[in-house]
This record gives C-alpha cells, sequence and structure tokens, in this order.
C-alpha cells in the first residue's frame, strides 16, 4: 500500500488525528443536533459552507472537489481508514470513472469495478460482492472504478446505481464514495443526489473562493446535502510536525 494511507501507516501522527477528528464530527452529524439550522451560516470565509442532513446519521459520504489535485482521494482513503478504526464494516467505492485511482493508494487489481457492474447489471444478471475486492486492511472492503466507460454520467444516473447502493448499505455500516471534481463534469452533482452528504475537498492556497462557492451552489441546486469543507494541502512546519508525532506517541508520566 502507498504511503498516502497515513492514518493506517502512522496511526499516531498529527495528520491521522485530525483524520479521527473528522470522523467523529460525522459521527456527530445527526437529525436531532441539527435540524432546523439548514441556512446557519457557521464561521468561515466562504458562504454557508455547510447544510444539514435530514437522517438520523450518515451512511452514504460522497468527497469530491473543485478540481484535480485537490486531495480528495487522499482524504476518502484516509476516512475510511478512520472509520474501520473504530469497528465500522467500510466499503469505499471509486466512483471517479475518468480518472480513479483508489486500486493504485491500495494496491489491489484496476478492474473490474464500478462501470464494469453497471455495464454488466444492464447486460445480464451480476453480483455486487464480485466486483468489490477486500484491502490489507481487516474490515475495509474497495470497489475500484473499474475500465473507462464511454458515458460515466449516464451508469451513474441510472436505477442500477440507486440500486446498487441501496444493496451495499445493507451489507455496510460506511460507504464513502471518491467522486470526480464538480469543475468539470457533472458526474459528482449526480452522485450528491443519491448519497445521505457529501464532503467538498479544498486545497489551501489552491482552490479558488468563486470555485468553492459555485459548487457549493450546484449542489444545493439539485438538492445535495454537504456536511462540510475539509482544507487539505495545509502547509506544517517539519520541526512543529516532529514535535507533535513524538509527543503523540508518548505516554503521559
Amino acid at each position: 500500500m502507498k504511503e498516502e494511507l497515513i492514518v493506517h501507516n502512522e496511526s499516531k501522527s498529527p495528520i491521522s488525528e485530525t483524520f479521527r477528528t473528522l470522523r467523529t464530527n460525522l459521527q456527530f452529524i445527526n437529525k436531532k443536533n441539527l435540524t432546523g439550522h439548514r441556512n446557519q451560516r457557521l464561521q468561515s470565509d466562504v458562504q454557508e459552507p455547510y447544510c444539514i442532513n435530514n437522517r438520523n446519521d450518515l451512511q452514504t459520504i460522497l468527497v469530491t472537489s473543485t478540481m484535480p489535485q485537490e486531495g480528495k482521494s487522499f482524504v476518502s482513503a484516509n476516512l475510511a481508514v478512520a472509520f474501520v478504526q473504530v469497528g465500522k464494516k467500510v466499503l469505499l467505492i471509486d466512483a471517479d470513472m475518468r480518472k480513479g485511482r483508489q486500486y493504485g493508494i491500495f494496491g489491489v487489481s484496476p478492474k473490474p469495478g464500478l462501470s464494469n457492474y453497471l455495464f454488466d447489471i444492464s447486460q445480464k444478471e451480476a453480483k455486487l460482492e464480485e466486483y468489490i475486492q477486500k484491502t490489507e486492511i481487516v474490515g475495509l472492503s474497495l470497489m475500484v472504478a473499474g475500465s473507462i466507460p464511454p458515458n460515466p454520467s449516464e451508469l451513474l444516473v441510472s436505477e442500477n446505481m440507486i440500486n446498487a447502493i441501496s444493496e451495499l448499505k445493507e451489507k455496510f455500516d460506511i460507504i464513502i464514495l471518491d467522486g470526480p471534481p464538480i469543475e468539470l463534469v457533472t458526474d459528482s452533482i449526480i452522485l450528491t443526489r443519491i448519497v445521505d452528504s457529501t464532503i467538498i475537498v479544498a486545497a489551501c492556497n489552491e482552490t479558488k473562493k468563486d470555485n468553492l462557492n459555485k459548487v457549493i451552489s450546484n449542489i444545493r441546486n439539485v438538492g445535495g446535502e454537504i456536511a462540510g469543507i475539509v482544507v487539505n494541502k495545509v502547509s506544517v512546519p517539519a520541526k512543529e510536525y516532529k514535535n507533535n508525532y513524538y509527543y503523540g506517541n508518548e505516554k503521559k508520566k
């Protein structure tokens, strides 16, 4: 497995702790403590970065971004590992059928995957479990993107995709979808309508505020929910990182 799986490889690092905090925040997003605050503006430089999910908890989570290389696949993979570490049975779906890279992060076969299943099920009987791979991390399964199809958007909006998510929710505690960037294609906008909520990944000093606001508006315009925004690529001085890592490994005396 690649070094990108920091939550697995360096479980006591500050970055891993950040993902555990994100996991905890997602677990506390529920109807009881958030209903009635849908339009509340939280402290941020971006107008209304959050909206409220109407379920009691989040089971299906989409991770997307405005543009490529902002870190959505990195966030998806490590968030999946963070949920596994609290005993959840997790499925990570690479829904970026054009440039999926989760197979490389986890070191598994690039196919068959999501695109292959959605095509096969439309032509013949196909079993979901035959398109899901086990990873080296116990409790974490992966459905890779699969072969590049000519019509990713049509596959994602199909009834077969909706039925697949419904079936998978009976088999897994948490399902995380790594979607394509919203500014480039419509695929992730489509996905926001069939998941419980969406996380938008922004790159520090790279993501443009106007693009981020546009993505938020686009998601809300189709009725999608936004759990929050993850700011990636934040620069941390090497000395500070080492000090935090050191103390994170030390027991209190």
